[in-house]
């Protein structure tokens, strides 16, 4: 069982005592952030030259970006956890990916004592490089939109702190979340009905069953968010429908992010056919998000509103902030975000557990154990005694973690390794890899569940908290995380409560598109349970 130490304790043993009392005190005297981010002169002395890090070695003119073009290049944007893990193994604990066009240098960084110490000692506002071209289209292709308020997914800085402080409460308050637990059931109870609809012969889901995922993942951020049920569950949906094209067009925008970046990131200064599809889906996107979005405005002017419990995300926001943009944008970065992200760790979820019938069965168990009668409306207590089910899911992320690593650009000159990283350096935290290693995980390569139980005493199973870290760290951690569990853990309960899924087919192998996911049909057999 699981003894993972205490954050107390983890800064304990990344900082030397002299330099946590030293800390300790500047933050109670109120010194501004920025000062205890520094480090030591003497310590950068001594460390060696950024030049001497090991990595790919660029080429004259055109550094390392070569090595993700097409045809000639090593890698391909697919296969980015395999590069990540590639890196590892040829390099050691930390790696150079420099001269790349149009970016500063990736540095990752496998050594997971020196990730916590990136992340503890970061000010107020990370930086979280991603989405530059998000960044590019917020801040200048649609400026008369978003203006001063970029929203919180791929922008930074202080404008980045004030917008998120003002949604943030409603988002990760569990107080909050847990009035959402009926309205994701409703949505959830649907979907399985239509997922036994959809069955063939065989029992067995349709090939583009993950397309339906989708459908289930936008429907519930519509129902939570905008307090309206999209329509996107409805049997023979077509694919011109409006529910489908915005789907179409939130995964276009984050599967092409790689694309953009690494590979063609030439739209930056010729505009390619790619960046102009890109503009024009985002444009959609805005388009007809922000249709629903006037309707809840609306809809709030006359609602006759009893209880809190019944507004919507966008209300609540609404009922407090004067500029409605503010909820306007929040709405489009859940549902951009959202949608693909949620749908395809879902994906990995279930693909897991049709091909682990022993970790299925002891999820069924738990099930029974709470909920002895499936028709029982879900609720926070139901929720709270299913410890296995959120532990399944959590093993998932850390052997097949959805997002293939985290990152920070540094904002002052840092030691790490040894090595004196300067500012501005973007840093690669790839916790598809840190959360596979043995040196920080016991028996990494084995799915153990049982070792996410708390169990003071037990040291059995040890994983370092900062070895598998899906939702991120600190100040930018993932601002829908908690709704994105709760979506999860419904769907879950309320599946495996009443059915058991197989897999027949061929192994599917896991993939890069802007997650990290099973590649190909996902066809599950479904076996209603007596």
């Amino acid at each position: 069982m699981s003894t993972a130490r205490t954050p107390g304790s983890l800064l304990r043993v990344a900082l030397p005592q002299a330099v946590r009392r030293s800390t300790r005190g500047l933050a109670q005297r109120g010194t501004p952030a920025a000062a205890t981010v520094c480090p030591h002169v003497e310590e950068l002395s001594r460390a060696r030259p950024y030049s001497e890090v090991p990595g790919p070695r660029p080429l004259p003119f055109i550094g390392n970006t070569w090595r993700m073009l097409p045809v000639i290049g090593q890698y391909t944007i697919s296969d980015l956890a395999r590069v990540s893990e590639l890196f590892y193994q040829q390099y050691g604990k930390i790696v150079k990916l420099s001269g790349l066009v149009g970016r500063p240098d990736l540095l990752f960084v496998y050594e997971v004592d020196e990730i916590e110490k990136a992340y503890r000692m970061e000010g107020p506002t990370p930086f979280r490089p991603s989405m530059p071209c998000l960044v590019y289209y917020k801040s200048v292709v649609r400026k008369d939109f978003f203006g001063e308020l970029p929203g919180v997914v791929g922008v930074h800085g202080e404008s980045w702190r004030i917008f998120r402080t003002k949604v943030q409460k409603p988002i990760l308050q569990l107080q909050t979340i847990k009035k959402y637990i009926q309205p994701i059931e409703d949505v959830t109870n649907t979907f399985i009905e239509r997922m036994c609809e959809m069955k063939d012969e065989n029992d067995e889901m349709p090939a583009d069953f993950d397309n339906e995922i989708h459908k289930w993942s936008l429907e519930c951020i519509g129902r939570v968010a905008l307090d309206v049920r999209l329509g996107c569950l409805a049997a023979d949906l077509p694919a011109d429908s409006e529910p489908q094209k915005i789907i179409d067009a939130a995964k276009y925008a984050l599967r092409n992010v790689a694309i953009l970046e690494l590979k063609l990131p030439f739209w930056r200064y010729i505009p390619s056919t790619l960046w102009t599809k890109y503009v024009k889906n985002m444009d959609f996107f805005i388009q007809v998000c922000t249709k629903y979005i006037d309707q809840a405005v609306e809809r709030l002017k006359t609602k006759n509103v009893s209880a809190e419990s019944e507004l919507s995300l966008v209300e609540r926001i609404l009922a407090k902030e004067p500029d409605p943009k503010t909820a306007y944008i929040l709405a489009l970065d859940l549902i951009l975000v959202g949608i693909d992200t949620i749908s395809m760790a879902v994906c990995s979820i279930l693909y897991q557990l049709a091909t682990r019938p022993v970790e299925q069965e002891k999820m069924y168990e738990e099930l029974v154990r709470v909920l002895p009668d499936p028709h029982t409306p879900l609720t926070a207590k139901h929720l709270d005694q299913m410890p296995y089910l959120r532990a399944f899911i959590k093993e998932v992320f850390r052997m097949y973690s959805t997002v293939i690593g985290n990152g920070r650009t540094l904002q002052n000159d840092m030691v790490i390794c040894g090595y004196h990283i300067p500012k501005g350096v973007q840093l690669v935290f790839p916790t598809i890899v840190t959360g596979n290693m043995d040196e920080y995980v016991t028996k990494a390569t084995k799915f153990l569940p049982e070792r996410w139980f708390k169990q003071p005493g037990d040291g059995h199973y040890q994983i370092h908290p900062f070895a598998s870290l899906p939702y991120g760290h600190g100040a930018r951690m993932c601002l829908g995380r908690r709704f994105a569990d709760l979506e999860m853990q419904i769907l879950l309960a309320k599946l495996i409560r009443s059915y058991k899924l197989e897999y027949h087919h061929e192994p599917l192998e896991y993939k890069v598109t802007f997650m990290y996911a099973p590649d190909g049909e996902l066809r599950l057999k479904m076996i209603k349970r007596e």
